[in-house]
This record gives C-alpha cells, structure tokens and sequence, in this order.
C-alpha cells in the first residue's frame, strides 16, 4: 500500500487561498491569483503543487480549463470566526467604540484559517480607510487583524489610541523618551507625535485580508485600489 506523503506548508497554504477565494468570489482562482497571493516564484510551482494536491484527492482540476478547481469538500480545511468590530484610519485619528460597548452578536464575522487557533480568545479584525500604510501593503479597503495587546515593540503596527481625542489611528509606534511617534508608512504623510502617557496600544496587527486579492505582494497606489474585480485570467 502506497504511503500518502503528508501537506508541505505551501499546499495548505494554497488549500487555504482557494477555499476561501472561492467562498469570497463563487468561483475558483486562476492560476495567477494563487502565485501572487502564496507567494509562489513562478505559475509552474503552483501547477506542481497543484497537481500533488489532485494526486492526494483533495481537489479536482483540468489543466485544459482556466479557473477549473474544486475543492473536495471533506477537506476543507478549518477556520475560526473572527469579528470585525468597526473601522481605523491608516491616516489621521478617528473615533473607534470603546470596547466595552462592543456587542459580539451585530458584528460582522470573518473566517481565519485555524493557525490562528491559539490566540483566538485575543484577536479581532478592523477594516482599514485611508493610505497611510500603504507601503506597508496595507491599503483602503483591508482588514486587519489584530491581537488584543496593550504594549508593543518600537516598529511594530498597532492600532493606537489617543486618550485625549479619544481617537484611534493604524501607525507603527515608537517610544522616544516622553514622546511616542507614531509613524505612517507613506512617503507623503508626516509622523505624528504625543505625550507617551497619552498614547494606548489596543492591539498588534497580526495578518491583513487584502481587499483585492490581485494586490496582495504589490505596493498598490490609490488609483490600483479603483481597478475592477473581474477575475484575471490564469
């Protein structure tokens, strides 16, 4: 009986992608789509990996067909539901709800593949406005998710309150003495800067949920976010 070698991280990866593709989209993606977003070097790789995935019979595909997979639905993988409890600027301070009025039961909720199962019970998502991060990849129309924490490294993304506003922005965030910088990734915007003792971290951004698939190892400008999202073809 011949052994069935077990998942190499890049097919779930692209198990992954493509079901929840194909439960965004109501189609499967092209060849195309799943190189640009599991950061694969070249369309044959994915044909590769493809074809393991068939021969393991978790999807069905012809190679004659453009956008032609299906997933066996006995092996979807699993996923946990994440809430997305409102929106952050990537640009100037915004007011956010407070999180003790957040109700659960009216929120929207997205799926996360189940890596994420370990922090669970601290993590939330937010949709991004604006392009401050841009450079970051993070764009107008994104959901970040993120990891309840109230401190964090110099360098890494948060979503940052400022008390005495009561407003909350997405920046990487810097300690400087008595002051914390708060700093766009956006070659056109400013850093902002605040008393330390008036700045609270409510979260580390974790992962982004691109807005446009296509995008997602790019550096988008506002005017690629306006693109159509018609499927390209593989």
């Amino acid at each position: 009986m011949a052994i069935m070698k077990p998942l190499s991280d890049k097919q779930k990866d692209i198990l992954r992608f493509i079901e929840g593709y194909i439960d965004e989209y109501g189609y499967p993606p092209s060849i195309r789509d799943i190189q640009n977003n599991c950061d694969i070097s070249s369309t044959s790789v994915v044909k590769y990996n493809l074809d393991r995935l068939q021969e393991k019979g978790l999807m069905n595909r012809d190679s004659e067909v453009s956008r032609s997979i299906s997933l066996k639905t006995e092996h979807k993988t699993n996923t946990i539901k994440v809430p997305v409890l409102g929106t952050i600027t990537a640009g100037q301070p915004f007011p956010l709800i407070d999180d003790s009025r957040w109700n659960l039961d009216d929120q929207d909720m997205i799926d996360l593949p189940e890596n994420f199962s370990h922090i669970e019970e601290k993590i939330f998502a937010l949709k991004v406005n604006g392009y401050s991060m841009i450079d970051a990849l993070i764009g107008d129309g994104d959901t970040i998710i993120l990891e309840k924490s109230h401190n964090a490294r110099n360098g890494e993304m948060v979503a940052a309150k400022i008390n005495s506003e009561n407003e909350t922005t997405l920046k990487r965030i810097f300690k400087e003495g008595n002051k914390t910088r708060l700093q766009p990734e956006n070659p056109l915007m400013e850093p902002m800067y605040f008393p330390s003792n008036d700045v609270s971290i409510l979260g580390k951004v974790v992962a982004v949920w691109r807005y446009l698939p296509c995008l997602l190892y790019t550096s988008p400008s506002p005017r690629d976010r306006t693109r159509s999202r018609m499927p390209s073809s593989a």
